[in-house]
């Protein structure tokens, strides 16, 4: 981790990335109040939620098992799983970060995966000291090994939902098409928005359906989200399912783009935040 403490590590990170100085003090944006929140916000809900094993016994709480991914298997150690007790296919992936899997489909699969064996290096990642999200000095390293879900054969599209005090704001829809990732932005009642985080995938250019469980989708984010100033609820679904992938409370880290850049501000507004933020 570097040396340098929180405050000044996030605003010159913020600098670089961003190319300006964050108001931290005073923050407008969205990803200055996403910087604020790693400072200053210590809701204890957060460490629980951002465990991707743990969280399950709390989504359940709040929205119903129906909702949780079944779990295979919880650990340090890939090399330890019983693999014969393991129905494929599943996905693999650590309880503490984002962006890090495997999908194994088959037994094939699951050589390769012992062959080169991840699990130091997935344990080793640290999103406190990169990104200096506090949530994560919280949660337990683990591995966890889920069932993989399918929708006509294929890994469903990713549903993202923003939710802001309590209501969703819009909704993120990550799409892959012929090997091509794509993103887009709808409103809770499906009229698509034009903007995207051009660092992140190119804007879809089509139109995406309408989800058959669109208010399912947005019922099961608010009631997990009816007590969090923000949240991003990630979402799976089907004309038969609607499952929770993870919830993310601090997006891109912070650092995120928006193309229009207005957009920015404009989700920063309706953000009420329910932390105290030091004036000075």
């Amino acid at each position: 981790m570097s040396p340098l403490p929180d405050k000044p590590y996030c605003a010159l990170k913020y600098l670089v990335i961003r190319g300006r100085l964050p108001n931290l003090s005073s923050p407008q944006t969205f990803t200055e109040k996403i910087q604020a929140r790693k400072l200053y916000d210590r809701n204890p809900l957060f460490p629980r939620f951002v465990d991707k094993a743990g969280a399950k016994a709390l989504i359940a709480e709040r929205v119903g098992d129906q909702y949780v991914i079944p779990t295979q298997w919880v650990g340090t150690d890939l090399a330890g799983v019983d693999w014969s007790k393991i129905i494929l296919p599943v996905v693999v992936k650590p309880t503490h970060a984002s962006g890090v899997g495997r999908f194994l489909y088959e037994r094939s699969d699951i050589d390769r995966l012992l062959h080169s064996n991840p699990s130091a290096e997935w344990l080793a990642i640290d999103h406190a000291a990169y990104n200096r999200e506090w949530a994560y000095r919280q949660v337990e390293r683990r591995i966890l090994v889920e069932t993989m879900l399918l929708a006509n054969g294929r890994v469903p599209w990713d549903y993202r939902l923003f939710t802001f005090n309590g209501k969703v704001s819009h909704i993120e829809v990550d799409i892959r098409e012929s090997g091509q990732g794509y993103s887009c932005n709808y409103t809770p009642d499906w009229r698509k928005l034009e903007f995207y985080d051009p660092d992140y995938l190119g804007l879809y250019p089509g139109e995406v359906p309408r989800p058959a469980r669109l208010d399912e989708m947005i019922h099961v984010a608010e009631t997990i989200a009816h007590d969090i100033d923000f949240v991003r609820v990630d979402l799976y679904a089907s004309a038969d399912w609607v499952y929770v992938g993870e919830l993310t409370f601090y997006p891109g880290g912070g650092f995120e783009a928006f193309e229009p850049n207005d957009y920015d501000l404009v989700l920063g507004e309706k953000w009420r935040v329910d932390f105290e933020i030091p004036k000075r």
